[in-house]
Parts: structure tokens; C-alpha cells; sequence
């Protein structure tokens, strides 16, 4: 059984100047379900864990547990580069209701491919509620084998992978090796069709915090065997895909959500607004997409 097939937001955190908006908050999960998306994801990257203390990212992930309320599955973010801390928040997420874990390959250690074995394994007999690896190369400068998810995959609670390595070749041979011991995710906008080609089950994504709906009927469209259509959604949504990837991510999608009124809020330092001429071609993506 899959954690989920179609849609998961990687959603924003809304930040005031000194706190969290909680009432954006829940505009923003009631967009989110309103539209289509099959499930949320809370304090991935695209939600800024890394700027915010363990109680303030245990506040945010308590209030969206109680405010989702079961309606959609709901991931929480629990990785980092300590193994000890990872399965301390895996923990504190799962006794407060979470459906599934996204636990990031640690960075900046850039550890062996045993290393990230041992890590995985070691977070997996920690807790009971399913967990999706997440591999995203560019951020944290180590990249999981093919190899070693195929040592991985036969863990119960290693339910779910997040590929975000770009790599399609290297995807394809993951496919391979896991079968149907784990359920593969596009981790990046642009290749959610190809993945889902090779076997993948959805996406989770970016560009769903600005347009849900798309990316629910993409996915649902492949689910139900209308390829056609869900390529058509994949080009034609491409410019508005590459558009959240024109700086550092959260920063266009953030600043994306501002415009449209949903009251995102600041970004947090070290990441920092757009430059005047990114923002004018983020605004003419939006424009051609009738964002705003």
C-alpha cells in the first residue's frame, strides 16, 4: 500500500516577523484540500525547518496534525544530519498523529553509502509509522545508490522514496531493484510524468502550493491511464515549474504564494527576497498562468 498516489504539497511554513501565522497556516491547508492535493507534507525543505528552533517546529507540526484532522495523509520532515536527533523528532512526530516521515539524506557529513544504510536502518527501528527517504543531492552532497535502496527496501517501515537526484537513468534502476517493497516520488516538478512512467506513484511537490489542482489532475490523469493528458499537463505547465526554480527554492514559490494573497510572509535568513528583474519574469509566469 502506498502512503499515497497523486499529489502531496510541499507546503510553506507562513511566517510573521517574529513567529508563525497559524491562521495563514490553515488558508493554506484548506487550499491545498479544496483543490485536490492528496496529501501534505510540513516542514520538508520548501517549509524552512532549517530556520526554526525544535519548539517551533514541534508547534507547527502539532497545530497542522490537529488542523488536517485525518482529511488527506499528512508527512512531517523529520531529517538532518545527527542520527540520534532524526530519530528523536521521527519519534515526536509519530506520537503526535503524523501518517508518514520524510526523513532528508543527513548533509554536509557526505557520508558513505553504508553510512547512509546504517542511518536509515537505524532511524526505521526507532518508530513504527511508514517513512519516505528523501534524495536530493544537489542540497546535501550525498547521493543514495541504487544499490543501497535495494538493501533498504526489504524494511517495512521504508515505505516510500522522494528522488530528487534529477537523475532518470539512475531512477529507472531503482525502480528496478525495489519493486513494489517501496513507492517512488518525484522529487522534482519537471520530471513527475517520466517518473511516473518508470512506475512512480506522484509527486511531491513544489509548484502544488500555487497551483494544486494542475498537479492533482496530472497525476490522477496518469493514474487512470490517460497518458496523453497527463504529458499535456506536464508541457504545458513547465514555464510555471521552472519559474519556482528560478532562485532557491522556497524563495519564487514563497514569493509566488504573496502575490496571490495567500499572506506567506517573510522569508528567513539566510535565504532572502528576489532581485527586482527575477521578480518581474516570476510575475509574468504567473500572469500567463492567470495566477494573479
Amino acid at each position: 500500500m502506498s502512503i499515497f498516489e497523486g499529489s502531496a504539497v510541499a507546503l510553506v511554513t507562513p511566517f510573521t516577523e517574529n513567529g508563525i501565522n497559524y491562521d495563514a497556516l490553515k488558508h493554506l491547508i484548506d487550499f491545498q484540500i479544496e483543490n485536490g492535493t492528496d496529501a501534505i507534507l510540513v516542514c520538508g525543505t520548501t517549509g524552512e525547518p532549517a530556520t526554526m528552533d525544535p519548539d517551533e517546529k514541534h508547534r507547527v507540526m502539532k497545530a497542522a496534525v490537529e488542523y488536517v484532522g485525518g482529511r488527506v495523509p499528512l508527512i512531517l520532515g523529520t531529517g538532518g544530519n545527527n542520527t540520534e536527533m532524526v530519530i528523536n523528532e521521527s519519534q515526536y512526530a509519530e506520537s503526535i498523529g503524523a501518517d508518514a516521515l520524510l526523513v532528508v539524506t543527513p548533509f554536509y557529513n557526505k557520508c558513505s553509502q553504508e553510512g547512509l544504510y546504517q542511518h536509515y536502518m537505524k532511524v526505521a527501528d526507532s518508530v513504527n509509522t511508514p517513512i519516505i527517504i528523501y534524495n536530493v543531492p544537489s542540497r546535501t552532497g550525498v547521493n543514495v545508490l541504487p544499490a543501497t535502496y535495494e538493501r533498504l527496501a526489504p524494511h517495512e517501515n521504508l515505505q516510500g522514496i522522494k528522488e530528487a537526484s534529477g537523475n532518470i537513468s539512475q531512477i529507472l534502476e531503482i525502480a528496478r531493484v525495489v519493486k513494489d517493497n517501496m513507492t517512488i516520488y518525484s522529487g522534482n516538478d519537471d520530471q513527475t510524468v517520466p517518473i511516473m512512467a518508470l512506475g512512480g506513484k506522484g509527486v511531491i511537490s513544489v509548484t502544488a502550493n500555487i497551483a494544486p489542482k494542475m498537479v492533482h489532475d496530472m497525476c490522477r490523469a496518469y493514474l487512470d491511464g490517460d497518458h496523453e493528458k497527463a504529458l499535456e499537463y506536464q508541457l504545458r505547465y513547465n514555464p510555471l515549474n521552472n519559474i519556482m526554480f528560478s532562485d532557491v527554492n522556497p524563495i519564487p514559490v514563497k514569493t509566488a504564494l504573496n502575490l496571490m494573497g495567500f499572506k506567506a510572509g517573510p522569508l528567513r535568513l539566510p535565504l532572502c527576497s528576489m532581485s527586482e528583474t527575477a521578480l518581474g519574469k516570476l510575475k509574468e509566469v504567473l500572469a500567463s498562468y492567470s495566477l494573479i
